[in-house]
């Protein structure tokens, strides 16, 4: 794990640097971070005479790299959390599933947050470019986010860490644990807040930033908000049946 940890992380250093040789500092594209990757192989297909080759051969492992962040990042986790679903946190109809183990309302409560989370700002934001950098941006803010719920939970562990046999334990000494678990929360949380601050200008249009500010702060809570209501929700409904 570290040596891959560690080749994904020389990975980006070689390619920020080689993003750093192909574009000028001064004169970087307005869709640099949608459009970047494209322009970079199209330089390299024009370097190396073959035309666009390389920007075609790189279009077409996109899509298919692409579709399969669909397979792993949607389908499988709807179909591990609602299939495996406790019915006193989920509510019975989100985890139905059809004749094909497909969770449909899952995917229909899916694509109407998604729906919301790119019409929404695109009405406040306009510009595509713009949206795309904004939801690149919410990006690296919501999904560190997720996991100070991991490491809170393993400060409560610590906390009560002879009520729990484990053969392996991360840090066998609780205070220890306790510290280290308080480190990265406090690390991330800060991380996740100061990202929350929009990337663009703020002279150059005030509404837009303040907007994007807005989203930034209330889109997590949204979130975590839902995540509240799915359990009353299904403790309604068993109330209901009961």
């Amino acid at each position: 794990m570290l040596v891959l940890a560690g080749m994904v992380a020389i990975c980006a250093l070689l390619g920020s640097f080689a993003m750093g040789i192909l574009f000028n500092s001064k004169h970087i594209p307005a869709d640099l971070m949608a459009n970047g990757a494209y322009y970079a192989f199209q330089r390299l297909g024009a370097f190396y005479h073959v035309g666009n080759l390389f920007l075609i051969l790189y279009a077409i492992a996109n899509v298919l790299a692409q579709i399969s962040a669909l397979a792993f990042s949607i389908d499988a986790p709807l179909k591990i959390l609602l299939g495996d679903a406790d019915p006193e946190f989920i509510p019975k109809k989100l985890s139905k599933m059809n004749k094909k183990d497909v969770p449909v309302n899952g995917y229909i409560l899916t694509g109407v947050l998604v729906s919301i989370l790119i019409i929404i700002p695109a009405l406040g934001i306009g510009n595509m470019n713009e949206l795309f950098n904004w939801l690149l941006n919410l990006n690296s803010v919501v999904m560190p986010m997720r996991y100070l719920w991991v490491f809170l939970a393993y400060m409560l562990l610590n906390k009560h860490l002879k009520e729990f046999k484990s053969d392996y334990k991360f840090l066998k000494n609780p205070v220890a644990g306790r510290l280290v678990g308080a480190w990265c929360f406090l690390f991330t949380a800060f991380a996740c807040i100061l990202g929350m601050v929009p990337k663009t200008s703020y002279a150059s249009n005030p509404s837009s930033w303040l907007f994007q500010l807005t989203l930034n702060i209330l889109t997590p809570i949204i979130f975590v908000a839902l995540g509240m209501i799915l359990p009353m929700i299904a403790r309604r409904h068993r109330t209901k049946t009961a």
